[in-house]
């Protein structure tokens, strides 16, 4: 198993970077999608996506049951985009996110074959106005910190560049 940890912040090549290296990496991959299309941008933003990929994935949407979707992916090469929008899935359905966590970093402990998750790095800006916007942020920070733990490779894409932090 070798499973490598790809952050950054919006529109910084994060996604792009974990497909170029899952299609490096073999012909059979999924993608795991966590977004749920809840309005029309969002219904672009995710047809976007899918054109970006092109032939050769396979696609399973799963808002909230991340770890059974790994578990079942079936495929040497398994892309998770994101864990962000995980994240915010699982507090707005009063999901246990420390358990969740546990269950995810387990699950990549005994993953075998190569799996890649994307992040968004949220703790570069300003100081959330809200309770709930600093309880996210201090949530993803800790989500960050716990995965890239367990992860071999650990990197940070800024400006679509790629800084290997781990690994």
């Amino acid at each position: 198993m070798t499973a490598t940890f790809i952050l950054g912040g919006a529109r910084s090549g994060k996604s792009a970077r974990a497909q170029a290296l899952a299609e490096a990496a073999g012909e059979t991959r999924v993608y795991i999608a966590t977004a749920e299309a809840l309005d029309v941008e969002m219904e672009a933003r995710i047809a976007r996506h899918k054109a970006d990929r092109g032939a050769g994935w396979r696609t399973v949407e799963t808002p909230l049951d991340l770890v059974a979707a790994m578990e079942a992916a079936d495929a040497p090469v398994v892309l998770v985009d994101c864990l962000t929008l995980w994240l915010s899935n699982l507090m707005h359905h009063e999901r246990d996110v420390e358990a969740e966590t546990r269950a995810l970093c387990a699950c990549l402990g005994r993953f075998e074959g190569e799996v890649i998750l994307v992040s968004n790095e949220v703790g570069l800006g300003l100081v959330p106005e809200t309770v709930l916007g600093r309880a996210f942020r201090d949530a993803q920070g800790r989500l960050n910190q716990r995965v890239a733990a367990v992860c071999d490779v650990v990197e940070f894409v800024a400006a679509g560049l790629p800084l290997r932090l781990k690994g």
